[in-house]
This record gives C-alpha cells, structure tokens and sequence, in this order.
C-alpha cells in the first residue's frame, strides 16, 4: 500500500464542524488557542468552517467521546449547515470514530488525522513523503474494520469454514509489510544523514538549527540570512523536511544553518517517531535558534509547547539565542518584554524576516558566537548561556 492509497483530501472544499473538547481543569485562554489552532488547521488542510461548538467534559464517554446530548447537538448542527465533515480537537479511539460516524452520518476526524492530511499534502520530498506514509500507516492500522464481511470466509456456518484469509487479515498483512519497509528506508536515511552530521563535526564546523512553533517564520528567517529559497507560505507546517544552508558571518566565518519542521502543542505521537530521523538535526546541532511568533496571542504557551518537545529531544541544554520575529506585527510589546526578561541571561532579540534591516543584529550576534566557537566543534556554553557575548 502506498501514500497514493490512503485517504486523501478531497479537491472539492469540504464545509466542516469543529468539536473543541477538554478536561474541566484547562483554563479558558487554553482552549481558546487550541481552538484558534484547530481552525487554523483545519483551514491549511483545505475545509471551510461552517460553526464550532466546545466543551469541558469531565468524563469521557467509552462509546463516542462525548455524551448523548452533546452528539445529538452535532446531529443537529450537522443536519442544520449541510456539513461534510466534523474534526474533534482530541484524539478519538477507533470505535469512538466508526460511532460518531455511525450517528451523525458524515465523516469525522480527530486532530491528528487532521495533521497528517496537512503532511501528506506538504511533503516533497523522498525523506518527506516516506516519513509521512509511515506516520499515515500507523495510524490507519488500529482503525481496520472488517466492513467488508463478503470477503470474509471465516463466518460461522455451513459454506463458511475452510482456508483463506478475511479482508481485514489481507489489509493488516498489507499494512504490515509496508510499515516495515518504510521503516527500513527510514533507518537508511537516518544512517546517512549521522554520517554527514558527523563529518561536519570532525571538521569543526559550526552548526545552528531553526526551531518553532509552526508558522512562526522559520523558513522566511532562512531564506532572508541564506538565500536558501525554501517554500515559505503563512500556514501550518508548510515546510517538513530539513534544509541546510550555509550562513557566511565575516571573513572566513561559516556557519551551517537548517531548518526543521515546525512544532506544535500535543504533537501527535506518530508524527514525532516519524519525524525523528528529521529532528536528529537538533540533538546534534551546536545552537539553537528558536523563532518566535512575537504578535501571537498566546505567546507563552507556544513558547512551553516547544520547551517541552526540545526537552524531549534533548536540545534543552544547548545554548540557546531565542528570536522574537514579526516585530512589525506586534500590537502589544509588554507580552514580548516579559518572555525576555525571563528568559534572563541567556540571549534574546527582536526582528522582522521580512524586513532585511533588522536582521544585522541577529547576524552580529551570530558573529560574536562564532568567536567562541573551538575548532573541536564545542560552544563555551558557560559564556553564552551567561550572556557574556
């Protein structure tokens, strides 16, 4: 089974529902953003919004997710706008989605099949395409049914017994071999791309690497500091595979500059084993450059949804410059003054990718950094981490 055989986006723009759906401890500026996200979401992948509805559950219901009254609401919402589709902001188990689907009679789809539509979308790539196919995969198998009982030669009955396999069978064995020989691939480039990392570390050449919230304008700060001509567009996740630039900072001065796939809150799990050969590029780098959205509402927790995930990757503990990006933007600086200030000594500063004037202090930085860079390839973390530079 290949990525062309799984279910893709439909060329036709689907009107859709969204289901904001959370625990009774998530404060009402959380679910805010996370529905603002939803939509955004939702929006890249192609649907057109019709309405949204939310709720705080206390208990989550085995069968659907939420409880009977709240899934005769979306009955009637459904029935109400002529939707095609509904998205719930939470994962859905696969009995809870052929339920849904069961009652309200349209397609739903939870937020991570939401996100690897955008992925598969979006990818370009050998590396791209198979580290999506591979995430699809694994997320398609649990939700097997056998639907297809025509097939089936294991009922109960006369005619019935004898050899041979269901459809169901066919499928996971199908699905199976497939999985192991994308993940085959995978460790080959993951193979590959340790190697270069390291022949450019007995080098001693510098290394720094792109980190963020999606859409926070990794890509644009790229092209802008290298001429690196990576797609960059105002949407989620618009760009998947990693890109390595060159960054020249003075006379004989170079840097190795790349780009990563941007980060999101609660990215889902099968996303992140994928995409792991693609995040190695932290683990290893020298420095970090995380790329802030300064005009974003809901800075701050854009802000610990990638602490975490660098926590996870183990990125952490490398010295880190952070960039607030889209200065211009900004209608409220105070949000933007407080996150500096407590990011306090380590180094922060301010800009606009688009706007090539203010990119010199973030390239002089960069210079001052390069000085105190051995040719054994170590930062002296104690000096950068106490903003000595």
């Amino acid at each position: 089974m290949s990525l062309s055989e799984l279910p893709q986006s439909s060329a036709r723009t689907e009107r859709a529902l969204l289901v904001g759906v959370y625990p009774p401890h998530v404060p009402p500026e959380r679910s805010d953003q996370q529905i603002g996200e939803l939509t955004k979401l939702a929006e890249t992948a192609g649907a057109e919004i019709e309405c949204f509805t939310r709720q705080h559950i206390r208990d989550i219901h085995p069968a659907t997710y939420v409880g009977r009254g709240k899934v005769d609401e979306l009955r009637s919402l459904v029935g109400e706008n002529d939707l095609d589709l509904v998205v719930f902001s939470r994962d859905l188990s696969p009995v809870q989605q052929r339920n849904l689907e069961d009652r309200l009679g349209i397609r739903v789809i939870d937020r991570t099949e939401l996100i690897l539509d955008i992925f598969a979308q979006h990818a370009q790539t050998r590396d791209g395409k198979i580290q999506v196919e591979l995430a699809q995969l694994r997320y398609l198998r649990p939700r097997l049914t056998g639907g297809r009982r025509d097939l089936s030669r294991l009922g109960g009955g006369i005619g019935t017994r004898g050899p041979g396999e269901t459809q169901l069978e066919v499928d996971r064995r199908r699905i199976n071999k497939r999985i192991e020989h994308l993940a085959k691939d995978l460790r080959a480039i993951e193979r590959t791309n340790r190697i270069q990392r390291r022949a450019r570390h007995r080098r001693g050449v510098a290394t720094a690497v792109l980190v963020g919230y999606t859409n926070a304008g990794k890509s644009t700060l790229l092209n802008r500091l290298t001429s690196a001509n990576v797609v960059a567009r105002d949407q989620l996740f618009s760009t998947l595979d990693t890109t390595t630039r060159k960054l020249y900072l003075g006379e004989r001065k170079m840097l190795l500059l790349s780009d990563t796939v941007g980060f999101i809150t609660d990215l889902p799990e099968p996303l992140l084993a994928a995409f792991r050969a693609t995040l190695e590029v932290v683990e290893e780098a020298d420095l970090i450059l995380h790329v802030v959205d300064a005009s974003s509402p809901h800075i701050d927790l854009e802000m610990e949804a990638v602490a975490g995930l660098m926590r996870e990757l183990g990125g952490d503990k490398k010295p880190t410059v952070t960039v607030f990006n889209k200065w211009d933007c900004v209608k409220s600086k105070q949000a933007v003054y407080a996150a500096m200030e407590w990011l306090e000594p380590s180094p922060s500063l301010v800009l606009s990718a688009t706007q090539d004037r203010t990119l010199q202090p973030l390239i002089d930085l960069l210079e001052s950094l390069f000085e105190v860079y051995s040719p054994q390839g170590q930062w002296e973390t104690a000096r950068l981490v106490a903003g000595g530079v």
